[in-house]
């Protein structure tokens, strides 16, 4: 950031504006003044501001509704809320809605300038933040076999449209990943990209966290809290672990993707948003339906575009590439010199199955790079952290015993458990893959006295 500063004051009071401008100028930033919150919004959006000063008690408008009006309308300006009747729990209000810091009148010179000088202190770390994480290609998706060519072609296709998107996955396959990597690629792109786990979040506090609350709504609400439809507005918003959502929600859910809108908790009007919905699961969502787990409604909403991605055990050819991608990544972070891997080093990680799948991969190389011996991870290092890899071997099917037709009977049964642990007990994306209909698929498990049921039992 320049030292010199474009800032926007706002306060009705004529000789606040004066003073501030003045002392801003005699500093050397550039100071544009306005009385009302109305006029503010338009000049916000329309002028690009380093920093943002204004009154909060105003007639009309007043500075908090502005606050969370120049969140809402995406300016990414950081905001200064003043006041000469300030108290705790204005101050923890406008916290809350997002302001950088909040002043109480009446405020030095000093302390003026020094609120700017912070604030541009911290954009720029901001701005390098993101310049470091962008070298060090923290939302690059890094692939090599064929696995993964056909997801990134389906991602890619997928990514130009506004198509609804379900990734499927086991955990640490990196599914909030391709998320923003579809974000990233869509016509979206410079608007927000919003996450929810929605199994991290208490039931209790599912709905505020996406729709939002107002005042008073429920015992601790002390103010207007945005929801995260809202923040996603014009952007994207990618709920994870939709299939462990509560019933009570996918109906308010299945409500705001039919009529595109929201009503905060607590609140007597709908609120109009424009956003993309990507959800991903590790369960099986049609075995959910059908155990009325999952509205029906809801999972024809959602389950458009199905995106499937491989554990790692089944993309062992892009484990070279993931461990020279995340090695650069942890030299970068910690400031370390290059370390190499032997190549049989690399062989033997190859041999691990990976339960944790990329991101347990992740982990591994830092740990490898730490224990790393003469200044290179080799075979023995591998040994030290994770000594099935070198004694263990690649799953695979096992192909039964006795006669011929026995064997085949054996080998179709394991081919079918394997197909079903892969796709998360889909029968649809199994069959699929096995290129079978999927009511042949289910004859077959039958014939072979596979229990589905105690399959997903197990699953879940």
């Amino acid at each position: 950031m320049p030292s010199r500063a474009h800032l926007l004051v706002v306060d009705d009071e004529a000789n606040t504006l004066a003073s501030l401008s003045r002392a801003f100028r005699l500093a050397g930033h550039e100071a544009t003044v306005c009385d009302n919150a109305v006029k503010a919004l338009e000049l916000a959006k329309a002028q690009k501001f380093d920093l943002i000063f204004s009154d909060v008690v105003m007639p009309g408008k007043d500075g908090l509704t502005l606050l969370e009006d120049l969140k809402q309308q995406g300016v990414a300006a950081p905001v200064v809320m003043m006041s000469g009747q300030a108290h705790i729990e204005m101050a923890v209000r406008a916290t809350r809605l997002g302001a950088l810091d909040f002043l109480e009148k009446p405020i030095s010179t000093d302390k003026l300038l020094l609120t700017v000088e912070n604030a541009l202190k911290l954009q720029r770390l901001e701005s390098e933040n993101r310049q470091l994480r962008q070298r060090l290609g923290k939302h690059e998706i890094v692939w090599h076999g064929e696995a993964m060519r056909r997801v990134m072609a389906q991602l890619e296709r997928v990514a130009a449209s506004e198509t609804r998107v379900c990734i499927l996955g086991e955990t640490g396959t990196g599914k909030e990943l391709v998320a923003r990597t579809i974000h990233e690629r869509s016509a979206r792109a410079a608007g927000p990209f919003v996450t929810l786990n929605c199994a991290a979040v208490p039931a209790e506090l599912i709905e505020s966290e996406l729709f939002g609350h107002e005042k008073g709504s429920f015992t601790g609400a002390s103010g207007r809290h945005i929801g995260k439809f809202e923040q996603a507005d014009r952007g994207t918003i990618f709920l994870d672990e939709i299939g462990d959502m509560p019933l009570n929600m996918q109906a308010k859910l299945l409500r705001v993707l039919e009529e595109g809108e929201v009503e905060r908790v607590g609140g007597d009007k709908p609120v109009a948003v424009e956003v993309r919905v990507i959800v991903a699961t590790h369960r099986d969502l049609e075995a959910r339906v059908r155990e009325e787990k999952f509205r029906q409604d809801l999972f024809h909403r959602i389950y458009v575009f199905p995106l499937l991605l491989p554990p790692l055990r089944e993309r062992r050819d892009d484990i070279p590439a993931l461990v020279e991608h995340f090695a650069a990544q942890v030299c970068a972070q910690n400031g370390w010199k290059a370390v190499p891997f032997t190549a049989d080093a690399i062989s033997a990680l190859k041999l691990h199955s990976w339960p944790g799948n990329v991101r347990e991969l992740r982990n591994m190389v830092e740990r490898l790079m730490l224990l790393a011996i003469d200044g290179e991870v080799d075979i023995t290092t591998v040994q030290l952290a994770l000594p099935k890899a070198i004694s263990g071997t690649p799953d695979s099917v096992t192909i039964g015993t006795g006669a011929l037709a026995n064997r085949v009977q054996s080998f179709e049964r394991e081919v079918i458990l394997a197909e079903l642990k892969r796709s998360h007990h889909n029968m649809s994306l199994a069959a699929k893959a096995l290129g079978l209909e999927r009511s042949h698929l289910y004859k077959k498990a039958e014939q072979l006295g596979i229990d589905l049921r105690a399959l997903r039992r197990e699953h879940e």
